[in-house]
Parts: C-alpha cells; sequence; structure tokens
C-alpha cells in the first residue's frame, strides 16, 4: 500500500514557476514508477510526466517538455514536477500517481494523491 500527499501548488502569472511535491508512504515506493497527470475543469486526467526507479529515465507529454522537469528522492520517499514558464493553460489539479508499468495511461497506476490546484493567471 502506497499513500500520496501533494503539496505546492497555488496561483502564479504566466511566466512564473511552480515546484510541486508529492510524499509517498510506504517501504516499496522507490519500487514504482511515478507519474504527474493533471485535470482541467471539463477535461479528461491527462498525462504529465513519469520517472523511473532510479530516476535517471523520464518522459514527458510534448506539451511540456522543457517547461517541466520531474525528479525524486528515494531518501525522502518523494517526487517533484519543477515547473517554469508556466502559462494559462497549464492551470489544472495535478496529481502524482504510483504504478508497476512505464506507462502514460492512467489506468496502469495503482495509487493516486487527492490533487493540487496550479492556477496561472495571463
Amino acid at each position: 500500500q502506497v499513500q500520496l500527499v501533494e503539496s505546492g501548488g497555488g496561483l502564479v502569472q504566466a511566466g512564473g514557476s511552480l515546484r510541486l511535491s508529492c510524499a509517498g508512504s510506504g517501504r516499496t515506493f522507490s519500487r514504482y514508477y511515478m507519474g504527474w497527470f493533471r485535470q482541467a475543469p471539463g477535461k479528461e486526467r491527462e498525462f504529465v510526466a513519469i520517472i523511473g526507479w532510479s530516476g535517471t529515465t523520464t518522459y514527458y507529454v510534448d506539451s511540456v517538455k522543457g517547461r517541466f522537469t520531474i525528479s525524486r528522492d528515494s531518501a525522502k520517499n518523494t517526487v517533484y514536477l519543477q515547473m517554469i514558464s508556466l502559462k494559462p493553460e497549464d492551470t489544472a489539479v495535478y496529481y502524482c500517481a504510483a504504478g508497476s508499468r512505464w506507462s502514460s495511461r492512467t489506468s496502469d497506476f495503482d495509487y493516486w494523491g487527492q490533487g493540487t490546484q496550479v492556477t496561472v493567471s495571463s
């Protein structure tokens, strides 16, 4: 069992930055692939980024490449999403998730956090 708690969301102007954190519990946390997803009002939840066990392998959706960076600190059981050059279209609730597959599909992730709101004003 893994429990995930996100933090770090907020209101920021376009062009600004935020760093999201996802604190995980459970001894097996380091064995999971960790992903970030987001869901804007009226839209489906979409994949943002994923990171492998060691933290050296990452993958991003095209719309955030070069602006978002996913990382993990296994000693702290925490995954981060550093976001720069934020745009109004990045506004969404951001969720972290843990899964056993290298995947961008929500159905492949077993554990989810409660989400943190990110709002980017123009």
